[in-house]
């Protein structure tokens, strides 16, 4: 095995296959492991490094259970343990962190004996380990300080082997970078010193030395040392070279200079063109014809940045390329994307390099001169007024000067001079064979052979990157804010990853915290107003960033980006043609060509159209511009609400059909405008709106996992009503105006009271009383899985179910359709298991009267899931699921077709059939991921997982309850978890830990408490409790609670795989007391009520157990005679003869707890 622990810590064989190491805490043990390799680690030290200082109640236990988790994960010979603690199996040369070592060593090696080739592969291959930051799993990361320590080291002595090598003109950007990065490093600064002059910058390399000279001063208050003034002193004492020479090469340009090198203005010549004197009054004659023009060559004029360049490697790789096949690339996005540094960036390091700044200019006309200003043809242009001399003609001489030259021209920010830049870009390409041309821009040019290259948002990691940077430059001490990394993640992420907004919000540490940034950027643009005094004033905020790209609309584009405001998460073109006015086809082109509108190809799969949204930023902006219209601004949000709702409406039946995974998509991709229309209709009190939209989406949000949310929505539309009809009782008759505190209101009341205090509606009495009801059984079946206990204790809650059953008991149309088709959940929600069969029966003839075949299947999929778990509810079960599949093909519904699948597992595992019963889940979980109901795998898994276990594969089960864990954690299903724990205890009391069972099993009640639990699941844990009580005290502590669970059981209609179950643990317990004959008829009750069905294997061996003790305690005739008596017994029997055993096994004092476990 390899061990990877320079980033996230990761494994692989050696074959270099990846081998998954599932959480953060796993993660952790295995770098504590690695950092040791071969050598033994106490168990307090992995505790201390795992868990740092919040271990766990139970620590040592907790790190077994890791270390068998890690065992599993990694293999188990690949972790051992001996006295002392625990050893990974492994060498230095099997973790990179030391073979890093070992290679920086070799690497300095190479480069002390001048072996520069040598050392830059050795160095180049060590640092290519590196994947993130040092030991990022350990919760203290002290340990990392040495290794990122050598880290620079090596990058240090990789630049020193770049410059042996000449090739310090490479270098120089990444040494830029890394002096940026790193301020005080004086070797650092150093080796950029060196690397300027190596390529002839001398100027450029006392500016960096004079950088390096005040960084130390101000932030240290001290002087360079010996090494950097060495360097200070030789560029001082260096030859300058002759005037006019280039600086890269020491010579004058193959074209020749000017005559006496003196013929600029700059030494009071005449204009270069031969224009007369400015201090001559006299005219002149007209010019007579020249020579080519001939001026200095020089190497271009973009100039090292201050700050650091943060990621975009591969944008600038490929801007590269882009430039050796397009003579023109464009490079656009909305202000603030960071354009002009990535441009400014792609032409670091290139010879003839320039750039032209366009933005500070007002007038179109006035872009030519601006160019030659730049490339320092003329000493000073004043941009906004005519140029110097009338008889200059800007663009002849910039054909003349660059037609003959390979150069590279970036025109910066062209949007507001679009029009002018386009025509000279053109013209000097048609014109100069060996010009390129990088433009940057809000919009395209649109020139021929333009390539255009939007520039996206930075990457969360390296927005991250770049905020952090930023922020340790503004705060010295900014290392514990930047701890913070979940509101950094959502700084970063709420800025849209545009550049600019994240140095103006990293800025803001000098007052706030990372949390209060991120909780003020709703008011991003009074927050974000702290940029450099040394850029226009249209780039220092936010908000003039953004008013700069407002100002270049036409009013038309400006209508259009107001009313799109009000679409959330995006759209598509004909969404906004539904919502917006104008030609919104045209206009939204416009839009996406100014970068004010992101477009990306749709990525449902109802074809190829286009996707548009804004950025966050941009939206809030456009937002404020839309409130200055209000009337505007409701019209527009009117024609949403009622787009959203003809959408989900459409949708609802098609989510039940063959065709259900385009619409799901569909829906998914619109969640948000759904989630804004509703909002909207709840603030401004449409309570008709409101129910539309939640009875429309209701199957969505259950099919997808959004139930929480689901109900909460459906729970605040009820609330609103209740307000709506308490305000229609002070004004019965004029119009009901909506409050400004509607939401305070609706917060105080309960739908529940809202409901029980007043008298029974009817259609006639209330027109939406029907509706109202809808709306009340699809929040109770969201509900479902996770209700309240207090709230299903609670006397009036019960007579809410009263009341809504009381509403479709009698059948009908409407109890025949969604949501009304779910009304048997008040039975079941009732704990009414005495009547759940005649209410399904009644359901399921109900739907066959007026259902389709969906809403059939929909009632004999409930019957089938609810009998299996009641007694004798495997008859007639065959039948359901027979019919079921049937008309599940016929509907094409595939979450159908998987709820079909796993009422068949349940069936099968209650016989026994563990093969089968796996098929059906397997097959189950298949569908449930093709039609993306996650929430549905994780109980799958589950029920994998007991079926290995029930087989007797320990090992399996635990597997299989890994990924099911993980799985509910992905997809945000806790209910699962009280599952998973219940088979972990049962397993760990299988294996004798009993002290790791009991921890388990209180975790197991803690959990169940969150919600209501199905009665056979309250059953089996508090079956797990008496054996595990019965282990912890003796077997009479343990029977009266058996006794206990088994009336419960009786009570709640439990079926016989659970009664059978306690009774064998009873028997169990007996044979252990010596109540043999007892214990017998106990069994031989079991045996009866399981008839056919096989028990589960644990299950069979201690029932084997108990029997073989009995038959031998007994005797081969009186066993006989004591399973005679007990096969004829029903489960009320077995109870009293289960009570008469705890009476004649009186409990005494507990034994002794048991010890702490030792494995697992």
């Amino acid at each position: 095995m390899r061990y990877r622990i320079l980033g996230v810590t990761q494994t692989a064989d050696d074959q270099g296959n990846a081998v998954p190491v599932p959480g953060a805490r796993l993660r952790a043990l295995l770098t504590a492991l690695a950092l040791r390799p071969g050598r033994l680690t106490a168990p307090e030290t992995l505790i201390e490094e795992v868990w740092g200082d919040t271990p766990p109640q139970d620590a040592p236990a907790a790190l077994q259970a890791l270390i068998g988790r890690l065992r599993r994960a990694v293999g188990k010979d690949s972790v051992t343990s001996a006295p002392g603690g625990y050893r990974l199996a492994a060498t230095g040369d099997d973790v990179d962190l030391f073979v890093f070592e070992r290679l920086v060593r070799q690497g300095n090696e190479a480069l002390g004996r001048g072996d520069a080739p040598t050392a830059a592969r050795t160095l180049d291959d060590a640092l290519a380990l590196w994947r993130g930051p040092a030991l990022a799993d350990l919760p203290d990361r002290t340990a990392a300080t040495r290794p990122e320590a050598l880290r620079m080291e090596a990058t240090r002595a990789r630049a020193e082997a770049d410059l042996l090598l000449g090739r310090a003109r490479e270098a120089v950007p990444r040494l830029t970078e890394l002096a940026a990065a790193h301020p005080y490093d004086e070797p650092l600064h150093a080796l950029l010193i060196r690397a300027l002059r190596d390529t002839g910058r001398e100027a450029d390399a006392l500016a960096a030395y004079e950088t390096a000279r005040r960084t130390l001063a101000d932030g240290l208050g001290t002087d360079p040392g010996p090494h950097l003034r060495a360097l200070h002193t030789e560029l001082l004492n260096r030859p300058q070279p002759a005037h006019g020479a280039s600086p890269a090469h020491g010579a004058s340009p193959a074209h020749g200079a000017s005559p006496a090198h003196g013929a600029s203005p700059a030494h009071g010549a005449s204009p270069a063109h031969g224009a007369p004197s400015a201090h001559s009054p006299d005219p002149v004659a007209p010019p007579t014809p020249r020579a080519p023009l001939q001026l200095p060559e020089r190497t271009g004029n973009i100039r090292p940045r201050l700050t650091s360049f943060v990621g975009r490697e591969p944008e600038l790789d490929a801007i590269r390329s882009e430039l050796h096949r397009a003579r023109l690339v464009t490079l656009t996005g909305p202000g603030g994307s960071g354009k002009t540094r990535l441009a400014e960036e792609a032409a670091a390091g290139l010879p003839q390099a320039w750039l032209a700044e366009l933005a500070p200019l007002d007038r179109p006309e006035a872009v030519p001169g601006a160019v030659v200003s730049a490339l320092g043809l003329r000493e000073t242009v004043l941009m906004t007024t005519e140029l110097a001399s009338p008889q200059d003609d800007p663009v002849a001489l910039l054909v003349e000067y660059c037609a003959p030259r390979s150069q590279l021209l970036i025109l910066d920010n062209c949007e507001h001079v679009i029009g002018a830049a386009a025509t000279l870009a053109e013209t000097l390409l048609t014109r100069c064979p060996g010009l390129t041309i990088l433009a940057t821009s809000r919009e395209p040019l649109g020139v021929p052979g333009e390539s255009v290259r939007p520039v996206e948002p930075l990457l969360p990691d390296q927005a991250h990157r770049l905020f952090t940077e930023r922020a340790a430059a503004v705060r010295p001490d900014a290392a514990a804010a930047l701890r913070d990394e979940e509101a950094i993640a959502e700084i970063c992420r709420r800025l849209d990853g545009l550049p600019l907004a994240i140095e103006l919000a990293a800025a803001r540490l000098r007052l706030l915290t990372p949390r209060q940034i991120a909780d003020r950027l709703d008011g991003r643009f009074r927050l974000l107003t702290s940029g450099s005094r040394t850029v226009l004033p249209r780039q220092q905020t936010l908000r003039a960033v953004v008013d700069w790209s407002w100002d270049l609309l036409d009013e038309p584009e400006r209508t259009l980006l107001r009313e799109l405001s009000v679409f959330a998460g995006g759209w598509d073109l004909e969404a906004a043609e539904a919502v917006c006015t104008g030609p919104v086809a045209d206009l939204v082109g416009a839009l996406v060509d100014k970068s004010l509108v992101v477009a990306a190809p749709c990525e449902r799969g109802d074809g190829d159209g286009m996707r548009y949204r804004m950025l966050e930023t941009i939206h809030e902006y456009a937002t404020e511009r839309a409130a200055e219209l209000p009337r505007c601004r409701a019209a527009a949000r009117g024609r949403h609400l009622a787009w959203v709702r003809a959408l989900v409406e459409r949708a609802d039946p098609l989510l039940r059909s063959a065709g259900q995974l385009l619409w799901i998509s569909r829906l998914e991709t619109e969640l948000d405008n759904i989630r804004v229309a509703l909002q909207r209709a709840l603030t401004s009190g449409d309570e008709e709106e409101a129910i539309a939209l939640c009875l429309a989406t209701g199957w969505f949000w259950w099919l997808r996992n959004y139930r929480h949310e689901g109900a909460e929505w459906s729970d605040r539309t009820l609330r609103l009503g209740a307000v709506l009809d308490t305000l229609r009782e002070t004004a019965p008759e004029g119009p009901c105006t909506v409050p400004a505190d509607l939401t305070a209101r609706m917060a105080a009341l309960d739908p529940v009271d809202a409901l029980l205090g007043t008298p029974a509606a009817t259609e006639e009495a209330h027109p939406r009383h029907a509706q109202r009801m809808n709306l009340r059984m699809l929040n109770l079946f969201l509900l479902s899985e996770s209700e309240p206990k207090d709230l299903v204790a609670d006397p009036r809650y019960q007579e809410y179910l009263v009341r809504l059953r009381a509403d479709y008991e009698p059948g009908g149309p409407r109890s025949a359709r969604m949501p009304g088709l779910l009304w048997p959940l008040t039975a079941f929600q009732m704990r009414d298991m005495v009547d759940v069969r005649g209410v399904l029966d009644r359901a399921v003839a109900n739907c066959r009267l007026h259902g389709g075949d969906w809403e059939l299947g929909c009632a004999l999929m409930f019957r089938t899931h609810m009998v299996v778990d009641s007694p004798g509810g495997l008859h007639g079960v065959d039948d359901d699921l027979a019919e079921l599949r049937v008309l599940s093909l016929r509907v094409g519904d595939r979450w159908m077709r998987a709820q079909v699948c796993g009422a068949a597992g349940e069936a099968e595992m209650a016989r026994g059939r563990f093969a089968a019963a796996e098929r059906e889940y397997r097959e189950a979980l298949r569908l449930a991921y093709e039609v993306g109901a996650y929430a549905e795998s994780p109980f799958l898994m589950a029920r994998l997982a007991e079926i290995s276990y029930r087989s007797g594969d320990v090992e399996g089960a635990l597997t299989a309850l890994d990924e099911a864990n993980s799985a509910a954690d992905r997809y945000g299903v806790p209910d699962v978890r009280a599952f998973v724990l219940l088979l972990r205890s049962h397993i760990a009391l299988h294996e004798g830990e009993v002290a790791r069972a009991r921890v388990l099993c209180d975790e197991v009640r803690v959990a169940a408490g969150m919600g209501t639990p199905p009665p056979q699941f309250v059953a089996a844990l508090n079956m797990l409790d008496a054996d595990l009580t019965a282990a912890e005290s003796g077997p009479e502590h343990g029977l009266p609670m058996l006794a206990d669970t088994l009336r419960q059981a009786v009570a709640d209609q439990c079926a016989e795989a659970v009664t059978s179950s306690i009774l064998d643990s009873a028997a169990h317990l007996l044979t252990q007391l010596g109540d043999h004959p007892r214990a017998t008829r106990l069994l031989a009750a079991a045996d009866a009520l399981l008839g056919p069905h096989p028990r589960p294997a644990p299950q069979h061996v201690r029932a084997e157990l108990a029997d073989a003790a009995a038959r031998d305690a007994l005797g081969a005739e009186r066993y006989a005679a004591e399973r005679a008596l007990g096969t004829p017994l029903t489960v009320t029997d077995a109870l009293y003869e289960l009570t008469d055993g705890v009476r004649d096994h009186p409990a005494g004092p507990p034994a002794a707890p048991a010890q702490a476990p030792t494995s697992r």
